[in-house]
């Protein structure tokens, strides 16, 4: 750790449990030097600071020897966390327990206990070769291959032998170089996603279509494992959502969940998997207004949030809340059902409210809009217009974001069902200063402005009922734009402007 005043360890600290701190009070009573733990006491008083505050430490010590070299007794006690840490964490996966087993044959192997080193070794293979670990297999190969050069090859009946431990070796070293493969693609898709966004031109497609057709050809007609085979259809997946190709994307999501519930034991020690693939397919479901499979994989998300409660931790519940309840929100929001949403809004509030410091900027974004669309569905504009402003105001994202976007026309229609034809201009410049700003603006945002421009016109040649008229027939033609067409996946402006020309309710319009 570096000389100046740095705050990892007090990081470190803040984010162990109760157990493990528990756990390290033990751990560090067997490094006591005189009558004094000076790793507990540090240990405690940085514990005790919600923010790291050097100086008050340094006051506090001022009498201890170790104070005068303070940077390398915090490197003392944070490699003595760590190594506390590994000891508790020691079983907490099939992975860890098995490069215990592995580090336990090297121990042997180096006490020329050949014999014993290799007993371990099989028994370490048999659950590696189950969970297809194929990084610890090779590390197991290599042992065993030691043990036989040290025997002088004694143990090698035939060269069958031989050709069986290459053949081995081999399908352990291409199963780990197509997972290697898989996860450069997925994660040249993935920067593209989280970088742009959705395709929204032919350039942007091509892209895509060039990483699907490069993973397709590679591995053609090939067996690839389990692991592999879960992340090649989260790629498929991922490609065709990010061309906004629902009906392609949820048969890949649906096979992921097949792949999973029917190979529970590689999937189990991360539940974070399962919880992305279910939110994944049910809000891909939405967008397909597959509503009754929508809500049976809400209530399957809802049973298995009920089967992790006994390994429950921070971590975990910040999952559940981050993306279960964002996406059964979203869910409530999209298919009309705002009495169930408005009922899940107290238990939004609590949790933006406990894990505002790791929700990230636009997942809360997320959280404010759908909350406005629960509030706008049941024409509480007001609340509707609040929730939105704290989206516009109060949330520091990038203001090229869709979400950001789409909430400034949002914005916009709320005003417009409250009647606020004094505020509107003001909105309305607001909002046009802001798209000027953008790197692209989208014929979606140019016609809503122009819309909302002629709604606020004291003479116009059209009457409000022709304007909406007209605002149907230009959405109706966006939607089907693959370019365009995101836009409705925030709020149906489309269903609105029928609601607003048929002169029905939004609600009613959205469940016609």
């Amino acid at each position: 750790m570096s000389n100046k005043a740095s705050d990892h360890l007090h990081k470190l600290i803040k984010s162990m449990s109760k157990p493990e701190k528990r756990y390290f009070k033990v751990f560090s009573s067997r490094h006591i030097i005189g009558e004094e733990n000076n790793y507990q006491a540090l240990f405690d008083a940085i514990d005790k600071q919600e923010d790291y505050d050097e100086e008050k430490l340094l006051k506090k010590f001022k009498d201890r020897v170790f104070v005068q070299r303070f940077s390398i007794a915090k490197n003392r006690l944070y490699n003595a966390l760590l190594k506390s840490l590994d000891s508790f964490h020691a079983n907490s996966s099939v992975e860890a327990q098995l490069h215990r087993q592995v580090h336990s044959a090297e121990i042997l192997y180096n006490k020329s206990l050949y014999d014993q080193s290799l007993k371990v070794l099989l028994s370490a293979k048999k659950v590696a070769e189950k969970h297809e670990l194929y990084s610890v297999l090779a590390e197991i190969f290599k042992w065993e291959k030691r043990i036989i050069e040290k025997s002088n090859y004694d143990v090698i009946n035939n060269e069958q032998e031989l050709l069986d431990i290459y053949s081995k070796d081999a399908e352990v070293f291409e199963k780990l170089q197509i997972n290697s493969r898989l996860w450069h693609v997925k994660s040249r898709l993935f920067t593209q996603l989280y970088r742009q966004g959705k395709a929204r031109s032919h350039e942007e497609t091509a892209s895509f279509q060039a990483l699907l057709e490069e993973i397709a050809t590679q591995l053609k007609d090939k067996q690839i494992g389990i692991e592999n085979e879960y992340m090649l259809r989260h790629i498929f997946s991922a490609y065709h959502f990010a061309l906004g190709e629902y009906e392609n994307c949820y048969p890949y999501l649906m096979e992921n969940i097949s792949i999973i519930e029917s190979n529970g034991h590689f999937f189990d020690e991360e539940p974070g998997i399962f919880l992305s693939v279910l939110t994944n397919a049910i809000y891909v479901g939405t967008r397909t207004r597959n509503w009754e499979e929508a809500f049976m994989l809400t209530e399957k998300l809802k049973h298995y949030s009920l089967t992790l409660q006994e390994r429950m931790n921070e971590d975990l519940q910040f999952r559940l809340f981050s993306l279960g309840k964002s996406c059964e929100l979203t869910l409530y929001a999209q298919s009309g059902e705002f009495e169930k949403g408005l009922e899940l809004i107290p238990e939004i509030k609590l949790g933006l409210a406990a894990f505002d410091e790791h929700l990230s900027n636009v997942r809360k974004a997320h959280f404010y809009f759908n909350i406005s669309v629960i509030y706008f569905g049941l024409e509480q504009y007001h609340e509707s217009l609040k929730w939105i402003n704290k989206l516009l105001n109060n949330v520091d994202i990038d203001k090229s974001k869709d979400i950001h976007c789409i909430a400034q026309i949002l914005n916009l229609i709320v005003h417009l069902e409250l009647g606020n034809k004094d505020l509107l201009p003001y909105a309305l410049r607001s909002t046009q200063r802001f798209l000027a700003t953008r790197n692209k603006v989208y014929r979606f945002e140019t016609l809503m402005l122009d819309f909302v421009n002629e709604m606020l016109k004291k003479r116009t040649a059209h009457t409000n009922a022709e304007l909406y008229e007209q605002l149907v027939h230009t959405l109706e033609e966006l939607h089907q734009n693959p370019f365009e067409r995101f836009v409705f996946e925030y709020f149906d402006f489309l269903i609105w402007a029928k609601s607003k020309k048929e002169g029905k309710k939004f609600r009613e319009q959205l469940a016609a």
